[in-house]
């Protein structure tokens, strides 16, 4: 397997960082009342879930007509003072806004898990990788112990790791991990719900999307997460 796009200043804290996050689901949906403000869509992704080739794999087509229209990319009116390439998630409605110009948004819908609700506050995405490793928790390994082999050598990249096709990083203003993470999952049906774990998965087809967006670096990759 190649190296990819991992910075090498955190590859040291690549085994810590991707053992904060899974998705196994035990999931429960947020209500249409609680999926926030009424915003005017401009434009919708709803073909961009077909059969994709990416770096060697081939991400099934997902189901789109079973994921609720406002969890599909969108292309919305978002009024903000965050300045375009700010990425802003908010974890009670389940969505994640990438600013763009003009007050638009691409906005992505989300699963958010028990670590996705641990945090709030203003970050950057450190690094960002394709095809991850997965390292499951240690209290996770004892609840599975089916997954304790991972724990220390992870389980490597491919259409059923937790993480999906893409992982992002963030850590807080001092340069400290926040084991926050932002990255892909092959449990599409997780979208728009609060799961048993994790933090903050996008359907993989969405997280490719997002990660050719964000270009990581403090100053240039800002993240800000609302409750």
């Amino acid at each position: 397997m190649r190296i990819r796009n991992a910075f090498p200043v955190f590859g040291l804290l690549a085994t810590f960082a991707l053992a904060g996050c899974s998705t196994t689901s035990d999931s429960a949906s947020v209500d249409d009342k609680g999926a926030g403000p009424t915003v005017q869509t401009a434009q919708i992704f709803t073909d961009a879930y077909g059969l994709t080739k990416d770096a060697g794999y081939s991400l099934p087509a997902i189901p789109i007509d079973r994921v609720k229209p406002q969890f599909r990319r969108q292309v919305v009116s978002y009024q903000t003072t965050e300045r375009p390439g700010t990425i802003i998630v908010n974890t009670r409605e389940r969505f994640l806004y990438y600013i763009l110009a003009n007050g638009k948004a691409m906005r992505y819908g989300i699963g958010v898990g028990k670590q996705g609700f641990a945090w709030a506050g203003t970050a950057y995405v450190a690094w960002k990788q394709e095809w991850p490793n997965w390292h499951p928790p240690k209290e996770m390994a004892v609840r599975r112990p089916d997954l304790a082999k991972y724990v220390e050598d992870g389980m490597g990249p491919g259409l059923s790791n937790p993480l999906g096709a893409r992982a992002m990083y963030l850590f807080n203003e001092d340069g400290k991990d926040t084991l926050f993470r932002l990255h892909g999952t092959p449990e599409w049906a997780s979208i728009g719900t609060a799961a048993s774990s994790g933090c903050i998965r996008l359907m993989n087809q969405d997280v490719i999307d997002l990660y050719s967006r964000v270009r990581p670096g403090k100053g240039t990759s800002k993240v800000v997460v609302i409750q």
